[in-house]
């Protein structure tokens, strides 16, 4: 076997063994119906652990991935009668989507600015111990951000550490859960081999694109006007949150360039920028206020 794949197998292992004594529960295997995570299920499975997998639904991701979320969790359940649960997001203790927190966030997410993700994304698993399909190739930004607590055999570590082990096992103290990510170290092309190899099925999204995500993700850049071209009903739903958000801006008082939801998608879009109009600066300093 490839020493990736044992490596991986054994960190899901040490994980899963620290959740049943710590938690009581078995691991939670995390999966936004991309490559990352069907991996991570796969090898869940190769380690023969007893574990659990949840998906956090967004509300603003492809259908095609809803229903391939929703197949997969039936494999699970019927064939490995694997526990397979659904978080559906809540801002302020209330059901929320997209749509809705635009208006109530009075801003459109950015690249610099991503509420979304924090009540969309990162909902459930609180009180648990977690694995993720995070890779430090994926995303160089979480290799490197700081002040978020590492455990390792040998001591307790900051990830701003410059140690090869830092991301392998985590802890976030606010929500009381662990995180395990086991593919941190592993390439595109690891990933891509495995899937192969063990014949694993993926979103069929793949086969069109190379990213797999919310539907409108400032994180996309150029490729969001490819998407609301072959999913314009998307495109429409944030129309209407803008046009929503620009009611509440205007009915709390709030410094208001934009005069119509077609200005907002433009210059969310980096389409075109009317001199005058909103930056980022000022919707960050209205979300402190």
């Amino acid at each position: 076997m490839d020493e990736k794949i044992e490596t991986a197998i054994k960190r899901l292992q040490t994980a899963s063994d620290m959740s049943l004594k710590i938690y009581k529960q078995p691991l939670i295997i995390t999966t936004s119906g991309g490559k990352d995570s069907s991996v991570c299920v796969e090898l869940a499975q190769m380690a023969k652990i007893p574990f659990e997998v949840q998906h956090n639904h967004t509300t603003a991701d492809a259908p095609e991935t809803v229903y391939f979320v929703r197949s997969e969790f039936q494999r699970l359940e019927l064939g490995g009668g694997v526990k397979c649960t659904i978080n559906y997001p809540y801002y302020k203790g209330e059901r929320t989507s997209m749509w809705d927190l635009i208006p109530k966030r009075v801003s459109p997410p950015t690249r610099l600015f991503r509420y979304c993700c924090e009540v969309l994304k990162e909902g459930g698993g609180a009180g648990r111990f977690i694995a993720t399909g995070i890779r430090w190739e994926e995303s160089n930004k979480r290799k490197n951000r700081a002040t978020y607590e590492v455990a390792s055999k040998e001591r307790i570590m900051l990830n701003n550490d410059n140690d090869e082990k830092r991301m392998l096992f985590e802890t976030c103290q606010m929500k009381a859960k662990r995180v395990v990510n086991p593919i941190i170290d592993w390439t595109e092309e690891d990933v891509w081999n495995f899937l192969h190899d063990r014949k694993v099925s993926v979103n069929p999204l793949y086969c069109e694109q190379s990213r797999v995500g919310c539907i409108g993700c400032p994180m996309a850049g150029k490729a969001r006007e490819k998407q609301f071209e072959r999913w314009p009903k998307y495109k429409d739903m944030y129309m209407r949150a803008f046009a929503k958000m620009l009611e509440v801006r205007k009915e709390r008082g709030l410094k208001t360039t934009w005069n119509t939801a077609e200005e907002v998608y433009d210059w969310w879009m980096e389409k075109k920028i009317t001199p005058g109009q909103m930056n980022f600066d000022e919707l960050v300093d209205e979300q402190e206020e």
